[in-house]
């Protein structure tokens, strides 16, 4: 039985660190479009560094570059079993691609668990993390453009009944046993 979940949640959340758990749980591979932009600027490819120049101004990478670089990424063997998508799709036609995308290998989503938080949580947590390009105006625009291209992917998926919303400023263990219920109740279905 493959296990293919979405995480969605606007950054600071901590998508990363439930999918960090999952992945230890449930054996998944974590896609997460912001690691694999990072390792693309990092190497220098020219969708890395399309990418950068996007991401140092606050800005998201347009959807055709990140579509292309998830449907190279799912179509791999490791996610036959099942995956975790973190950080995409990021708008409604994200989501519709991925619909496209997994519908032509006869795959779906099982479930999105949607991580949500009061806002200055997700600023100070933001700050916590030290990175060089978090100062408090782009912090400030992520936020704010995540936030409007979030609620119209959360109601797509709500509409489908796939959405599991979780309360994600409460501690990691708390958090992770709800996902882990979850989880446990659609593998046994």
């Amino acid at each position: 039985m493959s296990l293919n979940i979405m995480l969605l949640g606007l950054p600071g959340v901590g998508k990363g660190t439930q999918a960090a758990k999952i992945v230890e749980m449930y054996n998944l591979p974590h896609i997460s479009t912001g690691d694999m932009f990072r390792a693309a600027m990092a190497n220098e490819t020219d969708l890395g560094m399309q990418a950068k120049s996007y991401m140092d101004a606050g800005n998201l990478v347009p959807d055709e570059v990140t579509n292309g670089i998830v449907a190279e990424r799912l179509a791999e063997e490791d996610t036959k079993p099942g995956f975790i998508l973190d950080g995409f799709p990021r708008n409604l036609e994200q989501a519709k691609a991925l619909e496209d995308m997994l519908s032509k290998e006869g795959r779906s989503l099982d479930a999105v668990l949607y991580f949500t938080a009061d806002m200055q949580v997700l600023v100070d947590r933001m700050m916590a993390r030290g990175r060089a390009d978090d100062t408090p105006e782009v912090i400030q625009n992520r936020l704010d453009v995540n936030g409007k291209l979030t609620e119209p992917i959360a109601e797509f998926y709500d509409e489908k009944g796939l959405l599991n919303k979780i309360d994600g400023s409460r501690e990691l263990d708390v958090v992770f046993a709800d996902v882990k219920k979850l989880l446990d109740s659609l593998k046994n279905d």
